[in-house]
């Protein structure tokens, strides 16, 4: 989920400083076969660093799908999830890569549809009733636009790979509520926010098990680990360049999604 589009970093740059978003088994086979990874920016591992040559796309040498190739040697791996996609882009620009002798396909994607980072700017920068309203609205999109757009996904995906094991992997909270952070968002901003992330979570394991794909709760997988948490923290403040504010950092992709998918593959 890219959180930060360019037009816009202007205005996050200003916003004060913010203290630092059911499991089954994989077949054998798929470790051996090839692995297929799409989505947005919390799949290219926007955040954590390590881009090589990708460029605006972001894809890290640390992120949860490079990880698991370098653990798991598929015959072929073909990484095309890219910063700042939505579904469309997932649709119109990644899912070739999905081929019938695909045998994991990951995906990561719903977060920018929904707006989240106009959610995001929108709290770092005004008062704490325009912040829950901004979230209100992502969340009734999510309910109602979502679910469609995610279908569309979901069905090209099978369409192109009917025997692949899928898993997509959701978002995780971003704040610890009643956490050790002195500054930066209030309590009731935060929770707005975490609020946005369970609605995003339950529209995406639901269509996810309507499609027979497997759901990796982003939300579980980062627990303890959040922004305010006590515990080392896994996700992004507002840092620099600022694309990478509130995105899993290097220890989050590992310990949080690398861990959570290697349970599922």
């Amino acid at each position: 989920m890219s959180l930060f589009r360019p037009a816009l970093r202007a205005v996050v740059v200003a916003a004060a400083a913010v203290c630092a978003v059911g499991l089954t088994s994989l077949p054998a086979s798929a470790a051996a076969g090839k692995y297929v990874a799409l989505g947005d920016s919390y799949a290219s591992g926007t955040g954590a660093g390590s881009y090589g040559s990708s460029g605006a796309c972001k894809r890290s040498a640390k992120s949860y799908a490079q990880l698991w190739a370098n653990a798991n040697s598929p015959s072929a791996f073909s990484f095309v999830a890219c910063s700042g996609a939505v579904t469309g882009d997932v649709l119109d620009k990644q899912v070739s890569a999905v081929t019938a002798d695909a045998a994991l396909v990951t995906v990561s994607v719903g977060g920018n549809d929904a707006g989240f980072a106009d959610v995001m700017i929108t709290c770092n920068t005004s008062s704490n009733s325009t912040c829950v309203a901004r979230n209100d609205q992502a969340q009734a999109f999510a309910r109602s636009t979502l679910p469609g757009r995610l279908d569309a996904v979901y069905s090209g995906i099978r369409d192109r790979a009917p025997s692949a094991k899928v898993v997509v992997l959701g978002y995780p909270h971003i704040y610890k509520i009643g956490g050790n952070c002195s500054i930066g968002l209030s309590e009731t901003k935060r929770a707005a926010i975490n609020k946005s992330a369970d609605v995003l979570a339950s529209v995406i394991s639901a269509r996810a098990a309507a499609h027979g794909f497997t759901f990796v709760d982003g939300r579980a997988a980062f627990s303890g680990h959040e922004i305010c948490a006590s515990g080392a923290r896994w996700i992004n403040s507002v840092t620099f360049p600022i694309d990478e504010s509130y995105h899993p950092n290097a220890a989050g992709h590992n310990g949080g999604y690398y861990t959570a998918l290697e349970r599922v593959a």
